[in-house]
């Protein structure tokens, strides 16, 4: 990592024993973004990851020693001297409360004083998205440990809509007539930036205690997904709405296991169920400007609908 000193958004450099940032992830499409916006920012960021070599190289961070979330040990060695943890929720897996937690308690045991954790909208124990359930307990988790917390839960991504939409046109789940305000990584990771920033300004910007939803402008249903990606590639896109048995089958040719298959039904029955239809303007009163919609978004990502633009 470049270790010179980063430049503010005024052209100062950041104070050497300014609080640190430690940020999880960073290697992905929500961590990644936000190292980059806190290093331009010009505070101390500490990058943890399991593989040093696929963190960004970015000026005035630090590469903490290999750690995954489950190796209490590794994240105690990783923390230390971190004042705040931006924890990305883990990759899915039947065991990934159980690595979160050893992630929050060897935070707490090192004295990092507070984390901004990336949880689901509506996350609880009852949701019908069974992934969603792992933060509802993360997040029950990091409510009793002794540390200030904020959880930012945010919706689908914009970027799966046209993702998970084949290449011959046809966009499948068993979302019936749902709606769902999917949001855009960038607009993630500017709300969690501000969040992560308003902390290193005065105690009363805090966002201690505070639950966030982070959700795109307005809510859509799947059919209405289709007709604009029809309208931005100019072939017809559709949605069939599939039944349980459909999705499961559908899905079968992946060979995941189980579990990750009931994941990836479940979001979509999620929908349908009405679990992700709410609307927040959390993204607008962080960033001070309108989350993205999905038209706008796809205009400002061609590459994320490409291989639409061939028939199959």
């Amino acid at each position: 990592m470049n270790s010179t000193p980063p430049t503010g958004p005024g052209g100062t450099r950041a104070v050497a024993d300014a609080p640190i940032i430690a940020v999880t992830g960073a290697s992905g499409a929500v961590g990644g973004r936000v190292a980059q916006r806190l290093a331009r920012a010009g505070v101390p960021v500490r990058l943890l990851g399991r593989d040093p070599k696929r963190l960004p190289d970015l000026p005035g961070t630090v590469a903490a020693p290999p750690a995954a979330y489950g190796d209490g040990a590794a994240m105690r060695r990783a923390l230390a001297g971190a004042h705040t943890l931006f924890l990305v929720s883990g990759h899915e897996s039947p065991d990934r409360v159980r690595e979160h937690t050893t992630a929050v308690d060897a935070a707490v045991a090192v004295g990092v004083e507070r984390i901004v954790y990336v949880s689901f909208l509506g996350a609880s124990p009852e949701a019908t998205f069974t992934f969603a359930r792992d933060h509802w307990y993360t997040e029950a988790h990091i409510r009793v440990s002794e540390v200030r917390y904020t959880f930012l839960r945010d919706s689908w991504y914009l970027a799966g809509i046209p993702a998970m939409t084949g290449t011959d046109g046809v966009l499948r789940g068993p979302g019936g007539d749902g709606r769902v305000a999917a949001v855009a990584h960038d607009d993630i990771a500017d709300a969690a930036t501000a969040v992560l920033l308003a902390d290193t300004e005065s105690e009363d910007t805090r966002h201690d205690g505070m639950t966030y939803d982070l959700t795109g402008p307005e809510a859509f249903t799947l059919a209405e997904a289709a007709e604009e990606l029809s309208r931005v590639t100019g072939r017809p896109v559709t949605y069939h709405p599939e039944t349980r048995e459909e999705a499961y089958a559908s899905r079968a040719r992946f060979g995941a296991e189980d579990w990750e298959v009931a994941g990836w039904v479940t979001s979509y029955e999620a929908m349908a169920a009405g679990e992700m239809s709410a609307v927040s303007d959390a993204v607008e009163r962080l960033t001070g400007r309108p989350a993205k919609s999905l038209a706008a978004y796809l205009s400002d990502n061609p590459d994320s609908y490409r291989h639409l633009l061939t028939a199959d």
